[in-house]
């Protein structure tokens, strides 16, 4: 068995952290040959190479990615270790690492990461934001406990992960009153022509909004296509376009920025995922947001469909 020398990996980890064997030399105190021997002592130990040197930088190989993101863990343990002992505390917090796909609305967000707040023991909430394919890697190497998307993984990925479903929404058109009051006398057809602020492309909810334009027959006026659902919303609090969002936030949306609903997009739907790399969920507090997650959207879509039901009486 490989005993891991716990000297070199904080050597190793501190190049990593500050970037440079010099500014390491500086806060570890010690001169930069020692340091670069004691890293390759770690490095044959292991069979692996940690750095790649690419110019004067030296980079994190593959390796060396896993080896930072399990030194990091293992550091902080070390200071909760000495905190917990000297403060007397008797539980540290649970750690929770959750990478959100930067294509879900920040309210949605909220909306799924709100039970954690409420969790019976203390938690500390980790949150990555950032591109679908980014996260995946961060899941394959334990950095993250679970992915929040919009959409279910492909089978081709490489990658073993699972989609636990937690939800639908309906999806609605928002926008501000002057626009609403213009455009929004007579839904959908006096729509033609209204300006649009358009989604990513990456988004599942764009594929389905070009799909529901075609059906409609209605032309729009794209005026933005913005990756960014926060400065969607802005854009659309200016004034500037409509916007599509899930219709469970239509509260929240007027509450926050004013912004009227006009209409739902009858069939289109807005999906949400959590993506782990178990396929029975054995994380406690991922096994507990995902749960109420399904819950409340489940009760949430259920008063969205009473309250169509309802409209659709009145206007019969």
């Amino acid at each position: 068995m490989t005993w891991l020398n716990y000297h070199h990996l904080l050597y190793f980890w501190t190049v990593a952290t500050e970037g440079t064997i010099v500014r390491a030399s500086e806060v570890l105190r010690l001169a930069p040959s020692t340091i670069s021997v004691q890293i390759k002592e770690l490095e044959e130990s292991m069979g692996e190479q940690l750095f790649e040197r690419k110019g004067r930088q030296l980079v994190l190989t593959e390796a060396g990615r896993v080896a930072q993101a399990y030194a990091e863990e293992i550091f902080t343990l070390g200071r909760e270790m000495v905190d917990t002992l000297q403060t007397g505390m008797a539980q540290r917090p649970t750690r929770v690492a959750v990478g959100v796909s930067d294509v879900l609305p920040k309210l949605i967000v909220y909306r799924l990461l709100e039970p954690i707040f409420d969790y019976e023991d203390p938690i500390q909430l980790v949150c990555v934001e950032g591109e679908i394919d980014q996260l995946l890697g961060k899941l394959s190497i334990h950095e993250l406990d679970v992915v929040l998307t919009d959409a279910p993984l492909a089978p081709n990925i490489p990658i073993q992960a699972f989609n636990h479903p937690l939800g639908q929404s309906e999806v609605g058109v928002f926008g501000a009153p002057e626009l609403v009051e213009k455009y929004g006398h007579n839904w959908p057809e006096s729509f033609s022509g209204a300006p649009f602020i358009l989604p990513g492309s990456k988004t599942s909810v764009r594929r389905a909004l070009g799909g529901w334009f075609e059906r409609k027959e209605l032309h729009v006026h794209a005026v933005a296509e913005v990756d960014d659902r926060a400065l969607m919303q802005v854009l659309g609090e200016k004034g500037r376009g409509f916007f599509a969002a899930p219709a469970v936030l239509a509260d929240e949306v007027y509450e926050l920025h004013g912004l009227e609903q006009v209409g739902i997009l009858d069939g289109v739907k807005e999906r949400f995922y959590a993506v782990t790399l178990d396929r029975r969920i054995r994380h406690p507090v991922v096994d507990h947001l995902t749960q109420h997650a399904r819950r409340e959207l489940e009760k949430e879509a259920e008063a969205l469909e009473q309250a169509a039901a309802a409209r659709a009486e009145d206007d019969e």
